[in-house]
């Protein structure tokens, strides 16, 4: 899978990862850099994934021999509308077939990404076509079923069995048997396959007089059209022109094949995000591999121009690749084949900030047509994500900053009312908990996000101590500023040693640029109250407006980075999945 993060000790990273050392946090990898990948276009984990198909107990629609079956795959998008993906072969008179055509797919984690499988008995004036060409409308169909990617690669064999029913209806209980199809997901090879790189530069020149050069490398690939797609980056190196950098991974799936050509550029680090182009140099896998045999480096190129025409100038600066090796690493879905889930925890703000829930202008308002606010869309957007990854669907639900009937405020209360235990099923259960709590407690503050912080903590460490293989996700929805901010911060210094991820969405129009501090993307790791920093950036926020635009979810880009997070925990424990 590929991607880039920031690690820990050793260089045993993440595919498409930096390394970053455990004996001196400071010196991690600095995620202010990753902004500048995201407005480059880079995207969070992928894996490509293999699907082969199988049916049996098909119905007999022919009258002289078995039915003649293939399957079409499709993608169903959020509007309902179906895109082909591909075909299998016609298995010739078979109830049961094994078909060998396999197709692959995009796995995307962030994404609920929804198929449809059609079977139809091809008619035998058209077993000679090429299925391409076949009109479907012209074959007898045999039935379909529906599924979630995530619901087959979670579980364990990667293997799912679905009932095939009727064209566009759920199958009745006493209906027809249409038969059973069966999908098994395999991830690619080229997913798993990662060339660890060090990289040196010599002799790199000042870009700015008066002012220290803090270089980092970024990796792209070059696509069709001649753009450039990053894929990787080192961390940045303060004030240095001969630096050495901690391994990186790059992922041969994601850069294509090791003859794909790449770019490697060297830019001073700014804060702003404006970072200057110290020089760069386009190489293929292959020929880093000769630049590391030969070990003499490569000179780094600057276009300058000159007119109208701009043309590369030689710098006496030299990229030096001093460590190239192949190796295969578990990967995300390793983890999940090996019995680890993600499960998925919900903390929301009742601050009366949000105003009065009966009233329409109130963030908490709940409109009758069935129009979903801020907070039951941010639940949903995460929920439906996260429950495949949760065997029992059951989900930590809390709210804060509220007076429930007959009590002081609450900064950290059970949201389906229990005073025992704070579970509740599956996401319809979060959204009608939310929806009862609004009936039953009275908005007050001040906004605490310490005490949950913490509770959410002592779930993961519990689960560590009785050996468990979970991975939690807390998502924190609210409308306003921290109150708490160091408390908030030694709660999640503290929590970075567990196998916790926050998400905070700010919902309405607040400013949140202060809590901006508690997401480690702007380069600075968090630093507790007694000088202890945090081991990893485990907090990613996004102020919920940036969703409404209606195009890719920032939600989802939020959770693009999960999966990183996930392994950056297991591979700083040495945790390996029992395959």
């Amino acid at each position: 899978m590929g991607n880039c993060c920031s690690d820990v000790a050793g260089g045993r990273t993440a595919i498409g990862g930096t390394a970053a050392d455990l004996r001196n946090p400071g010196d991690a990898g600095n995620d202010a850099v990753d902004n500048f990948l995201r407005s480059r276009g880079y995207h969070g984990l992928y894996s490509q994934i293999e699907l082969s198909f199988s049916a049996s107990g098909l119905r007999d629609r022919d009258v002289l021999s078995k039915s003649d079956p293939i399957m079409v795959l499709y993608a169903k998008g959020k509007t309902g509308v179906l895109e082909e993906l591909g075909r299998t072969e016609v298995v010739l008179n078979s109830l049961s077939p094994a078909w060998i055509t396999k197709h692959t797919i995009m796995y995307h984690f962030e994404l609920v990404q929804v198929l449809v499988f059609r079977v139809y008995d091809v008619d035998t004036q058209f077993h000679n076509a090429n299925v391409k060409m076949l009109k479907l409308e012209e074959q007898q169909f045999l039935g379909e079923a529906t599924c979630a990617l995530s619901e087959i690669i979670t579980k364990v064999d990667r293997s799912l069995t679905l009932d095939l029913h009727g064209e566009n209806s759920m199958r009745p209980p006493n209906s027809q048997n249409c038969g059973k199809l069966s999908v098994h997901a395999e991830e690619c090879i080229t997913s798993k396959t990662a060339i660890e790189i060090i990289f040196r530069c010599s002799d790199l020149e000042y870009r700015v007089l008066f002012s220290r050069s803090d270089p980092f490398l970024l990796i792209s690939k070059v696509v069709e059209g001649g753009a450039h797609i990053p894929i990787c980056k080192t961390e940045v190196i303060k004030n240095d022109l001969n630096p050495a950098w901690k391994p990186v991974f790059l992922n041969i799936q994601q850069v294509g094949s090791k003859e794909s050509p790449l770019v490697i550029e060297c830019y001073n680090f700014n804060s702003n995000g404006k970072h200057d182009l110290m020089g760069k140099v386009q190489k293929s896998l292959v020929d880093l591999e000769r630049v590391h045999s030969g070990g003499q480096g490569e000179n780094l190129f600057l276009s300058t121009a000159v007119g109208h025409n701009s043309h590369n100038k030689m710098l006496k600066s030299r990229l030096f690749v001093d460590k190239f090796s192949e190796s295969v690493q578990y990967t995300f879905l390793d983890y999940l084949a090996g019995g680890f889930e993600l499960n998925f925890m919900v903390a929301i703000d009742f601050t009366a900030s949000n105003g009065n829930p009966r009233l329409p202008d109130s963030l908490h308002y709940i409109d009758h047509s069935g129009r979903p606010n801020a907070y039951q869309r941010a639940i949903v957007e995460v929920g439906e994500v996260i429950q495949f990854y949760d065997s029992d669907k059951r989900f930590p639900t809390w709210g804060f900053g509220a007076r429930p009937i007959d009590g002081p405020v609450s900064h950290c209360f059970n949201l389906n009312g229990s005073s025992h235990y704070c579970e509740v099923e599956g996401i319809q259960g979060i959204m009608m908990a939310y929806t009862s709590a609004l009936l039953n407690v009275s908005l007050a503050g001040p906004t605490l996000f310490g005490p949950v912080i913490s509770n959410a903590a002592l779930i993961a460490s519990q689960s560590v101590a009785a050996g468990g293989r979970k991975y939690f996700v807390l998502l924190i929805i609210t409308d306003g500023v921290v109150t708490d901010l160091q408390e908030t911060r030694d709660a999640i210094v503290k929590a970075s040693d567990l196998p916790l991820s926050i998400l905070i969405v700010g919902v309405g129009g607040a400013d949140f640029k202060e809590m901006e501090v508690l997401d480690g993307d702007r380069g600075e790791k968090l630093e507790s109250s007694t000088g202890r920093v945090a081991t990893r950036d485990i907090v990613q926020f996004v102020p919920f407006r940036d969703v409404q635009s209606g195009e890719i979810s920032v939600v989802q880009a939020l959770l693009a980075e999960l999966p990183t997070q996930f392994l950056t925990y297991m591979r700083s424990r040495n945790i390996q999945p029992s395959l």
